[in-house]
């Protein structure tokens, strides 16, 4: 009898994606479903960032293997100047998800 090992199932990708609020800022975040994530933020669930600036647009989605690799990229974002964060947008622009 041989010890075979369950087989690894890769990860489930996850998304950072930008949202464009009402009031032009741009809100980053990660989700295992960026449509589903950006429906809540309409909705006024999740983000508290939305509370005094509704949600407008999905601007900008980037798939990633798995949540840590997601998470790193993120915190990347998060830390560029609004101009670079408008050059993502700019470079999503016309690209399906």
């Amino acid at each position: 009898m041989t010890d075979a090992a369950a087989p690894v199932l890769p990860e489930k990708p996850w998304y950072v994606y930008l949202v464009r609020a009402a009031n032009g800022s741009l809100y980053c975040g990660i989700s295992d479903n960026p449509e589903r994530r950006f429906a809540a933020h309409q909705k006024g669930q999740g983000a508290r960032y939305f509370s005094t600036s509704p949600a407008v647009a999905l601007v900008y989605v980037e798939q990633w293997p798995d949540k840590s690799q997601a998470l790193r990229h993120e915190r990347l974002i998060k830390r560029l100047r609004k101009s670079a964060k408008e050059a993502l947008v700019a470079s999503f622009a016309g690209v399906s998800v």
